[in-house]
């Protein structure tokens, strides 16, 4: 199928052909008739795309000091790794369309093959000829409206949005400041709410469009002062204001207190900076609200991703609602998108329409989409050479890698490419841009959507899993089951269930896994563990990781999809502590810092050795972020090692290990994995280590909710 994608890295427009998604749980698959380019939001993100890095470092400084940590704990190499990868990422455009559904996901109950939907959701929503989309972000079309018509959705739901936090009612007078797409469709909404509308703009022909939508007055903004207010309110002002702009400054938000009366009403919906006067909002006592987007559930991952919905009793506008009453509006006649101004054009032309829009050719208010809808294909995997041969035994290990996120691409697949013997075979993610992106990038034959295609080939000899949590467990029983080997990051999986699922295959079938605890293989780990080597006396273990504060709006803290971070992260810790100590722990006791595991996940754990060794580990959210991200110190016989954030190792009284940049072990990991599997030797980490790390992670959650020793089960 086809995808208009843009680089982050330089802004490069290409409509692509990408292997077609598959709606997985909870999702909509839909063959798009008709996606609406929104020429605000999406000139900016091309041309904050299209900025030297200077440029994007002064629009997005918080990036900037993300990085500057990241520098300082990490050091350059793992730096320029991340920030590669996620500037090198190919960017889907697009956030509204309609189509017609012509597959669903598991679990999902409101949408069936053939009904005509609109979809809403950068990411999901893009301008691509079939899009998965989240059950929550779908809406039903009526009958009465069509589906070109019915693409307008979610810019309608972001105007409908907006002017819910200025509370109109009927008879008021209202202002849209800015009268781009969204600005008109305000009108629009205004004038079906019962409301006088001024509309403000610099440019004279979109002004003269919006007294045709139903606005009273139509100004630009440097005369729309005093004298309309005496005209329009005899002086006191308009009601409420919407501010649809796009700006470098303040001063659309600037015009609005002006123009407000007293104890108006301002909703911001717009781009800009927001320097404001104080005094003249004190003076007017107004009120400012700014608008996010579509609705609640913009932004939550649980309502938007894994379709937890909120009640209606208590929020009675979400982003799903918010689509059905512009869709029921537009039914109505109330809204009409066909008064819009708008250039309708095939996709096939979707690079030529993006330029014009850049170099500011495009006079219409929208750009619409048509696609072909007899031609988008269905194929999920895509070659990108001749499909490999297969090697005698020996020869090289046939890779395929399942899943291409930010860690990935910047840490496994370019130890991946450093390891030898492999011929990359297939790379397989859960969108088609992504995969044939980063394929391409690391050499892989060929890119898909479908693992199946994967356990089924018989040039794969290793499948590196390194998708969502929630996926690892049946990805890697599946590969096992296919005669696979597997490297499986971590966590095994999120439930004792799922272990014994994956125990169970590796122990019938034999088969080779490893898990991703790569710490164990830092030259700095080695070097603790050979300071200890033949030790007849217990080891003790103090290990403390500067974790900073849990991800806010991402599937990791979720426990039904990433488990939460003691699954998923305190894994590594328990492990190197198994590894320095030669056995998976006996028992442990947990007990957690923060009274909300969203805001605060801080941990303290104790875990102890059949041998008499004993660990602490303080998961921390909350520390210092001058710390060094982690450290750790073990002592026994007289002898004490210290190892601070795997850049600096002593043995006190004897060696000290320096490395430029962080070793973390991952590059020996995938190497000797690699090498194992080549010559049909064991995993590099015994099966009982595996078990044993992640049934200690769920005793420790256990511990955490009952509180407690818990014995961690052989």
């Amino acid at each position: 199928m086809r995808q208009i994608l843009q680089s982050a890295r330089t802004g490069h427009l290409e409509l692509a052909e990408v292997p077609a998604p598959s709606p997985g749980p909870g999702q909509v698959l839909v063959r798009t008739h008709f996606s609406v380019v929104s020429p605000g939001t999406e000139k900016l993100a091309m041309d904050f795309a299209r900025s030297s890095m200077l440029g994007k470092a002064r629009a997005r400084p918080d990036l900037v000091r993300q990085v500057t940590r990241k520098l300082r704990q990490e050091g350059p190499l793992a730096t320029y790794r991340a920030v590669l990868g996620r500037l090198d990422a190919p960017q889907p455009l697009g956030y509204s369309c309609a189509g017609v559904v012509e597959a669903v996901g598991e679990t999902v109950t409101r949408f069936a093959p053939g009904d005509r939907v609109a979809c809403a959701g950068a990411g999901f929503a893009n301008h691509a000829e079939l899009n998965a989309v989240p059950e929550n972000l779908v809406a039903h079309v009526p009958d009465s409206v069509s589906l070109e018509h019915a693409a307008f959705a979610t810019v309608g739901a972001i105007a409908l949005q907006g002017l819910r936090l200025a509370v109109p009612s009927l008879g008021e007078v209202g202002i849209v400041i800015g009268l781009g797409l969204i600005g008109q469709l305000a009108v629009q909404l205004l004038r079906a709410n019962g409301c006088r509308v001024l509309g403000v703009d610099p440019d004279a022909a979109r002004v003269k469009h919006a007294t045709d939508q139903g606005a009273e007055w139509g100004l630009a903004p440097d005369s729309a002062g005093d004298a309309w207010k005496q005209d329009a309110t005899a002086g006191h002002g308009a009601d409420l204001a919407l501010v649809t702009a796009a700006a470098g400054d303040s001063a659309p938000i600037a015009l609005a207190a002006e123009l407000c009366r007293r104890k108006g009403r301002i909703s911001v919906v717009g781009a800009m900076p927001m320097e404001l006067d104080r005094r003249t909002f004190y003076e007017k006592e107004l009120e400012l609200r700014v608008s996010m987007s579509y609705g609640p559930g913009r932004y939550d991952q649980r309502y938007e991703e894994t379709g937890v919905d909120y009640p209606l009793p208590y929020v009675r506008w979400t982003e799903n609602r918010n689509l059905q009453a512009f869709l029921a509006l537009a039914a109505s006649g109330a809204v009409r998108a066909d008064r819009l101004e708008t250039l309708s054009v095939d996709f096939a032309e979707a690079e030529g329409a993006y330029e014009a829009l850049a170099a500011g050719e495009s006079p219409a208010l929208s750009v619409v989409f048509r696609y072909g809808v007899d031609r988008a294909s269905h194929e999920r995997t895509l070659p990108l050479a001749d499909e490999p041969r297969r090697s005698p035994a020996g020869d090289s290990v046939g890779v395929a890698f399942l899943g291409a996120g930010n860690y990935a691409k910047s840490v496994l697949l370019p130890a991946l490419g450093r390891a030898k013997p492999v011929r990359p075979v297939s790379l397989v993610t859960a969108t088609g841009a992504s995969a044939r992106h980063t394929a391409k990038r690391f050499g892989f034959a060929e890119c898909g959507t479908d693992p199946a295609r994967v356990f089924d080939s018989p040039d794969v000899d290793l499948v590196f899993i390194a998708t969502r949590h929630d996926t690892h467990a049946r990805l890697a029983t599946d590969a096992l089951r296919a005669g696979k080997a597997v490297w499986l990051e971590k966590p095994v999986g999120l439930t004792a269930a799922e272990l014994d699922a994956v125990l169970d295959a590796a122990t019938e079938t034999r088969g080779f896994l490893t898990v991703g605890y790569n710490r164990r293989f830092s030259a700095h780990a080695r070097a603790v563990r050979d300071a200890f080597e033949g030790r007849d006396a217990p080891l003790s273990i103090h290990y403390s990781v500067a974790a900073g504060a849990p991800p806010t709006g991402t599937w990791i803290t979720d426990p039904a999809v990433g488990g939460g971070r003691v699954v998923g992260e305190v894994c590594h810790f328990v492990d190197l502590c198994t590894y320095l100590t030669g056995s998976p722990p006996a028992r442990v006791y947990a007990s957690a810092l923060g009274r909300d595991p969203e805001l605060d996940d801080s941990v303290v754990a104790t875990l102890t050795w059949p041998d008499g060794s004993a660990a602490t580990i303080e998961y921390l959210a909350s520390a210092s972020r001058e710390l060094p991200k982690e450290r750790f110190e073990a002592s026994a016989g007289g002898c004490t090692a210290r190892c601070e954030n795997f850049r600096r190792t002593q043995v006190l009284g004897g060696r000290t290990l320096k490395t430029w940049n962080q070793d973390k072990g991952q590059t020996a990991a995938v190497a000797e994995t690699i090498r194992a599997v080549a010559k049909g030797e064991p995993s590099p980490i015994p099966l009982a280590e595996i078990a044993g790390v992640a049934r200690a992670t769920f005793a420790l959650l256990d511990s955490i909710r009952e509180g407690g020793v818990r014995e961690v089960e052989p």
